[in-house]
């Protein structure tokens, strides 16, 4: 560690407070740009050096670098799943242990946890940080960026919330949002039904289709999540529309899935449908990750690695052999909830954790 740099809980309070009261929602280019510009000080307060910003079309990513030859790259996003406006009702509070308000577990805690504990090297030489704006609404502006990055680096740290219990995150499902939409015939329900071709029914058929292509037993889950169809009730309603979410574990199942959905027919005569989507982000192997949770265990004696459902940043990285571990921020829960917590006690832990990670990669 550096001479006279202490990671603190106050000062990670601090900061983690000035992140939150801006309320950074993903799309917002306006709150995601005061939010950047915030996140960009704290590292350059925090770290020295200059960060810059990177614009993009779903708002400013925050790029910084400690120079040298690059040997790991620290991941994370400001944007949150929070409308403006969710402050008023939910103000970042500290409180009997824990932390709240919006986006303090998913993932501005970690965010700031792994800045301080970069603040810590004796030389921050070889490390870079990537803080991307649309993680939340799938990384489409900041995928190549983050790749790029995640090669030239060769190992990837990503400050996503811990696994319950405070794990490490060390495999990831691939995800996916699929869109059917199914075109029929509007006509009168009472004077001739027989006329039309009924959107929602067929959509029903399509349901059943679609739900029989999981896999649960192999970890391939396809969830109807949202349906729409029809105008008024006395009309056989002429479109319908199904939004599906879909995880797997494996490349092998994301082909098959991509295929089934592609390969969709309609049961009623006359009855169109179109596909859109896919899994946009690959799954995360638990051979990404062994070499750097072999790392952690010695670190932090007793952390669990464990594989989860949900996806990030890290699966891009991992996807294309870069050896990433996942789950490395704030110890807590209820992402994406209005429970959302983080617990303080585990915050300097956390933060001395990016150090020894990161000084045991660059030995």
């Amino acid at each position: 560690m550096r001479e006279g740099v202490r990671v603190t809980v106050d000062a990670m309070l601090e900061d983690l407070r000035t992140l939150v009261e801006i309320e950074s929602p993903s799309g917002d280019i306006e709150a995601l740009t005061t939010s950047a510009e915030a996140v960009a000080a704290i590292i350059e307060n925090r770290l020295g050096g200059r960060a810059t910003l990177v614009e993009s079309v779903a708002g400013p990513m925050v790029r910084w670098s400690g120079g040298g030859e690059p040997r790991v790259l620290i991941l994370g996003h400001h944007d949150t799943v929070f409308p403006i406006g969710t402050l008023a009702r939910r103000p970042f509070t500290v409180e009997d242990g824990r932390v709240t308000g919006p986006g303090v577990f998913d993932m501005l805690g970690g965010l700031v946890q792994a800045i301080h504990g970069l603040s810590a090297l004796d030389d921050p030489t070889g490390v870079e940080i990537l803080v991307t704006a649309d993680e939340e609404i799938g990384s489409h502006a900041s995928r190549a960026l983050i790749e790029e990055r995640g090669r030239v680096c060769g190992r990837v740290l990503v400050f996503e919330g811990a696994a319950d219990g405070g794990g490490v995150k060390i495999g990831r499902k691939g995800c996916g949002t699929f869109e059917v939409v199914v075109t029929g015939r509007a006509s009168h329900a009472g004077l001739e039904p027989e006329a039309g071709i009924n959107a929602l029914t067929e959509a029903a058929h399509q349901v059943l289709d679609i739900v029989a292509l999981g896999r649960p037993e192999i970890g391939t889950t396809v969830t109807p999540a949202v349906a729409t169809a029809g105008t008024a009730s006395n009309v056989v309603p002429a479109s319908a529309t199904i939004v599906v979410d879909v995880r797997v574990e494996s490349a092998a199942e994301k082909d098959r899935v991509e295929a089934a959905f592609a390969a969709l027919t309609p049961h009623l005569i006359g009855a169109k449908i179109t596909v859109s989507g896919g899994i946009h982000r690959p799954p995360m192997p638990e051979s990404a990750s062994a070499s750097l949770f072999a790392i952690a265990e010695r670190l932090l004696p007793g952390v669990e690695g464990v594989a989860v459902g949900g996806g990030s940043d890290g699966n891009f990285t991992a996807a294309i052999g870069v050896p990433t571990l996942d789950g490395l921020g704030a110890v807590g829960g209820g992402a994406h909830a209005d429970h959302e917590y983080l617990l303080v006690d585990s915050m300097v832990e956390r933060a001395n954790l990016v150090t020894g990670l990161v000084a045991a990669i660059r030995e």
